[in-house]
């Protein structure tokens, strides 16, 4: 090969990595755009069934932004991990066990009142910040764990923080029985109602730590050699680890991160709403973190994903959640999984149909198995609809789905055939 010719290889190879990125770039811009333009059209829907966001503004902002900082918090971190190829299911578990470790710490150090028992509602600056400490070493201590589990032992880490979402919260449960019983009034939830500690409720603490942690994320990720290492180490594991990454190191930077911030949400819903309660807490919000990560432009296959894109993720979430709440008003919680679920699988989906190749269409109902698709996406659709509307209106809605799909099938197929015909 002439030196001409190699030069221009090593041309092209070194900018490669700057068109990827540029790329990269621009695909989250465009996301972070969309999520944009969907908050305001979620906005205006809600508007037009429910006005309680002109009557009440203030309250209204106020609200959301403080509960998109507590999700923000952990879905941060939990972000980061996906990035970097990783999952973490444990992040529900760890605000549980955190925040308990935070009310117990508290009422272990309280002073003894007249009943006999600890009097943990003015226990003083230094005791409180003892117990923050002691939650943010619990998220310290279990990102490690995961990371040796992962590392060391070898589990996937779907197994290694799938155990940990299980066992956390029955641990939990049981430290908070043991430690009450040794202070003689045995009792499952631990109250937290100290009035320094009671300073944390505010929302706009917990707006200011989510965007705190969000401007030391995006500086992680963007603006440090680690932070590239991350990309890499989801991108390709093998590769990262050849050019002489340690990966080992990164996991564990990356599970101690989610875990962490996972112990920061922890104390911050126990000042909320006053008590820690292992039954109740943090149930199914590992997996409104993940639906925020990825409806913010993460990829679950690692290496794909921006701060900025993750945190109007949360919002956008948080959003839709309160526009449903706002509309459907009875028994909008039970709708909330359903909702979340529906966003999950329509960003997943939406992503890897942007990453297809131009010029190509994907097939969404191909042979046998989109002939069985079709009708359950109709039968679904139309169950909702008869949920909210009446068994008419849910029939209409399955009849009109049911043929609007069948339509794409058939243009998609006749699509096909043509291309293949033209090949030949």
């Amino acid at each position: 090969m002439s030196e001409h010719g190699a030069g221009k290889e090593m041309t092209q190879s070194s900018s490669q990595p700057r068109e990827l990125k540029q790329h990269r770039w621009g695909d989250s811009v465009r996301n972070e755009i969309g999520l944009a333009i969907a908050i305001v059209v979620v906005f205006l829907v809600t508007l037009i069934f429910n006005q309680d966001y002109i009557h009440e503004p203030a309250r209204n902002s106020r609200d959301i932004l403080h509960q998109t900082a507590l999700l923000g918090i952990f879905a941060l971190g939990s972000a980061i991990v996906i990035i970097s190829g990783g999952i973490d299911l444990s992040s529900g578990s760890v605000i549980v066990i955190s925040g308990s470790v935070c009310a117990l710490t508290m009422m272990v150090l309280a002073p003894t009142g007249e009943d006999g028992l600890p009097d943990a509602t003015d226990v003083g600056i230094t005791v409180v910040c003892l117990a923050i400490a002691a939650a943010l070493l619990v998220g310290l201590l279990v990102g490690t764990l995961h990371a040796w589990l992962i590392t060391v032992i070898r589990l996937p880490p779907f197994v290694a923080t799938l155990a940990s979402l299980v066992g956390l919260r029955s641990l939990a449960k049981i430290l908070n029985q043991a430690v009450t019983r040794d202070l003689g009034n045995q009792q499952t939830s631990v109250r937290a109602d100290d009035i320094t500690f009671e300073v944390l409720k505010e929302w706009w603490i917990a707006l200011l730590v989510f965007l705190v942690l969000g401007t030391l994320c995006w500086i992680l990720m963007n603006r440090t050699v680690i932070g590239r290492h991350l990309y890499a180490l989801g991108g390709n594991e093998q590769a990262a680890r050849l050019c002489g990454i340690r990966t080992h190191q990164l996991k564990w930077l990356a599970y101690t991160i989610s875990s962490v911030t996972a112990s920061i949400a922890g104390v911050l819903y126990v000042a909320k709403i006053g008590v820690a309660n292992p039954s109740t807490l943090a149930v199914g919000y590992e997996l409104n973190a993940i639906a925020a990560a990825v409806v913010g432009g993460c990829s679950l296959q690692g290496g794909v994903g921006l701060v900025p894109g993750v945190m109007l993720g949360v919002l956008f979430l948080r959003v839709v959640i309160d526009s449903v709440a706002k509309i459907i008003r009875a028994g909008s919680d039970d709708y909330q999984g359903l909702i979340v679920g529906f966003l999950v699988v329509l960003a997943v989906a939406f992503n890897e149909i942007r990453q297809q190749p131009r010029g190509t269409a994907k097939q969404l109902f191909p042979g046998a198995m989109g002939w069985c698709t079709i009708p359950v996406l109709a039968l679904l659709v139309g169950m909702i609809s008869y949920v909210l509307n009446g068994l008419t209106m849910g029939m209409w809605t399955a009849a009109i789905v049911l043929i609007t799909l069948l339509e794409i099938k058939y243009l998609q197929s006749r699509s096909a055939r043509g291309e293949r015909s033209r090949e030949r």
